[in-house]
């Protein structure tokens, strides 16, 4: 820690049953390669946030959904974003909606059980 204080995210982890797949649905859906590529992790680099992928040791696609991570997408992107994740695989779990404000948000599962968010929030400050 910086200061005695939380410098924010850094990298979020999705557990995936078969990694070579799951490496290639990801590349398609965020529109990008990974930097990081090795049979124990993928990396990649969302916006200067860290999206990881690692192996399960024994796969499943029943998750549970304790924590969601949001990644963000500007306002006229929201509704063709989610439709790409579903028209690759992906399932809806919480179509676009606005949360307040102009926040939008939506969910979806990825192939591998996970869950990812989409979130439009023009309200929120990047600091760091």
């Amino acid at each position: 820690m910086k200061n005695g204080k939380v410098l924010g995210l850094r990298t979020a982890i999705y557990k995936v049953g078969n990694l070579q797949e799951a490496k290639e649905w990801y590349a398609k859906a965020f529109d990008t390669a990974p930097y990081f590529d090795e049979p124990f992790y993928v990396g990649f680099n969302i916006g200067g946030y860290e999206l990881g992928l690692l192996p399960e040791e024994e796969p499943t696609t029943d998750k549970q959904a304790s924590v969601l991570t949001y990644w963000g997408v500007g306002d006229s992107a929201m509704d063709e974003t989610y439709e790409r994740f579903l028209n690759l695989g992906a399932k809806s779990h919480e179509e676009p909606h606005s949360v307040g404000g102009p926040i939008v948000v939506g969910t979806v599962i990825d192939p591998w059980g996970n869950i990812i968010g989409l979130i439009y929030n023009p309200v929120f400050n990047l600091n760091e």
